[in-house]
């Protein structure tokens, strides 16, 4: 794409700055070209750590308010930053789908009635800087939109603008100022909150490691899993089978191999134990602890070192025929001698059980008699090379639905109107099809590492555009004075909202904080951080719990903010 060059690019070129001149108008005539160089130099700045801390894919954002502030002709095309904002959120839904029905079920009501008073404080305090430093009804607007990190918002704020009863020229006039307001305020709507959460988690004392571990059986975080032997020496867990004493001691481990005197078996839910079995116990390590003080002790070796007539193999699901199906569904005890220990998930080892769902991409680990292990791996797939391709009538179809849900417009008391935009038609389309998994032969869950991919990618085209497409206007009004009062505007808003929400959410709701940093993460960025941070998964339940109604809140609360501070 070419772009002619103005006068002012053409005296650039004849000062001492020729080459950076250059560099910007290669970057104006070839924006794919500018798209990634910001990818890139963000990806490297973020990766930089200062005292153990880094921005991580945050920093693409911040690089690219500082390129984009070098001309307002650099410009990523809309259409790159909306597929970035959809395929994002997609992916997040998609993998998250499950765990949020689950949490809405236990805790849904009460949070979303939380998160929806944090928002009303958020809008009192824009309505309180408003009559203090005296902004236009518009600024102000778009103010609530940029701190508060919500494109969608921005968009039914200008759709808003457009209906009103004024001339055509207050109408640009007050758009502007809404861009403005929502410019110089979206970066610290992202590093407010940012600040926020390592100024909490010190002042709060937070431990996420003893959250993880006390979180472990209702979430799939990540677990000590591992196989020990055990003997049996206790008489009253003899004769009882398997199942029934899972029942009456609410074991959560999986019980394998057993030893009983020179011959060796599998365990199945039908298994009795006799005093003296040695058996190999698969669980959580202090579980096993627990159980081995329930049933006998614990032995210094492993009967898995024994593979005469055994192995243990890992075997990757790739046969999308059984992805979305429940392990008890496959019936593998009635036709192969095999157990199915656990499910490595990324880089989470999850406890198998029969109603553990299998997803493409999963590792499975099984003890099974070595000559059923071929066939086993023809049934589960084992193929690699499967688990790299993305199947794109599942993927399309579903991002299809998700923006024809987006495109959809809702009608409110009071002529305010909404719609889910590119963010939340493809959440809630997505948080739907990956608590289904599949629907007939469609598997609509991505392979792990292939959601992984798509999200980065996604995360960082959206970054990129918005720093780029915003850098111009939030360089140049900072350079002319009259934007450090919205800068410091958005800062209180963002930063005292986010305070607000971690402390009475942890301290006086008792909710999570690794689920709390994920529910003020109005940002795909700060997502990113508060992942980093925690070094678990749980940030992700509580951005997926809560963004759908987040977003529909801050779409009617700017405009009910523009149409009472006109």
């Amino acid at each position: 794409m070419w772009l002619p060059i103005d006068a002012d690019s053409y005296a650039c070129r004849l000062n001492s700055h020729q080459h950076n001149c250059l560099m910007v108008e290669a970057f104006i005539e070839n924006p794919v070209l500018l798209l990634f160089v910001v990818a890139g130099l963000g990806y490297g700045v973020g990766s930089i750590r200062i005292r153990g801390s880094k921005l991580g894919v945050a920093a693409v954002l911040f690089v690219g308010l500082g390129i984009g502030g070098l001309s307002p002709e650099l410009q990523i095309p809309e259409t790159i930053i909306f597929m970035g904002l959809a395929i994002f959120v997609y992916t997040i839904g998609l993998s998250s789908g499950p765990s949020f029905f689950a949490t809405f079920r236990q805790r849904g009501s009460r949070d979303i009635i939380f998160v929806i008073i944090m928002l009303t404080f958020s809008a009192s305090i824009a309505v309180g800087l408003h009559f203090l430093f005296q902004f236009e009804a518009s600024t102000t607007s778009g103010l609530f939109a940029g701190s508060t990190t919500n494109t969608p918002a921005l968009a039914g704020l200008l759709d808003a603008i457009s209906n009103t009863k004024n001339a055509a020229g207050s109408i640009k006039d007050m758009s502007q100022q809404a861009v403005i307001g929502y410019s110089l305020s979206y970066p610290m709507g992202v590093l407010g909150v940012m600040v926020a959460i390592v100024l909490m988690q010190k002042v709060l004392k937070i431990d996420y490691r003893k959250e993880e571990q006390d979180l472990k059986q209702e979430y799939p975080v990540k677990q000590s899993i591992t196989s020990q032997t055990m003997e049996v020496t206790q008489g009253e867990v003899t004769d009882i089978a398997i199942r029934d004493l899972k029942k009456k001691y609410k074991m959560a481990a999986v019980f394998g191999r057993l030893q009983r005197g020179e011959q060796t078996q599998l365990a199945n839910m039908d298994t009795t134990f006799q005093l003296g079995d040695q058996v190999a116990v698969v669980g959580d390590e202090e579980e096993i602890a627990r159980i081995a003080g329930v049933m006998g002790k614990l032995l210094p070796y492993r009967l898995s070192y024994d593979r005469t007539e055994y192995d243990t193999r890992r075997i990757f699901v790739s046969n999308p025929k059984i992805a979305g199906e429940r392990l008890a569904t496959l019936n593998l005890n009635e036709k192969y001698a095999a157990i199915i220990t656990r499910v490595r998930r990324g880089d989470i080892d999850i406890l198998a059980n029969s109603n553990t769902v299998l997803e493409l991409g999963d590792r499975v680990r099984f003890v099974a008699r070595r000559t059923d292990i071929p066939k086993l791996s023809d049934i589960f797939g084992d193929s690699y090379d499967d688990l790299s391709r993305i199947d794109l009538l599942s993927f399309g179809l579903g991002m299809a639905m998700g923006l024809l849900l987006g495109m959809i417009t809702f009608q409110l008391p009071g002529g305010v109107s909404f719609k889910l935009g590119f963010a939340g038609g493809p959440l809630i389309v997505a948080l739907l099809l990956g608590t289904l998994r599949r629907t007939g032969p469609i598997v609509w869950a991505l392979p792990y590492s292939a959601n992984l991919t798509l999200r980065q990618i996604g995360l960082i085209l959206l970054l990129a555009g918005v720093g780029v497409n915003s850098g111009h206007t939030f360089m140049a009004t900072i350079a002319q004075g009259g934007g450090g009062i919205i800068f410091l505007a958005g800062t209180i808003i963002s930063f005292l909202t986010a305070v607000a929400t971690l402390f009475i959410g942890y301290k006086l709701l008792k909710i999570p904080f690794s689920f709390l940093i994920g529910m003020v993460a109005n940002q795909p960025a700060i997502l990113d951080f508060a992942l980093e941070k925690s070094q678990n998964k749980l940030p992700n339940i509580g951005f997926t719990l809560m963004l759908p109604v987040s977003l529909i809140t801050k779409i009617v609360y700017v405009q009910f903010l523009f149409a009472f501070l006109r």
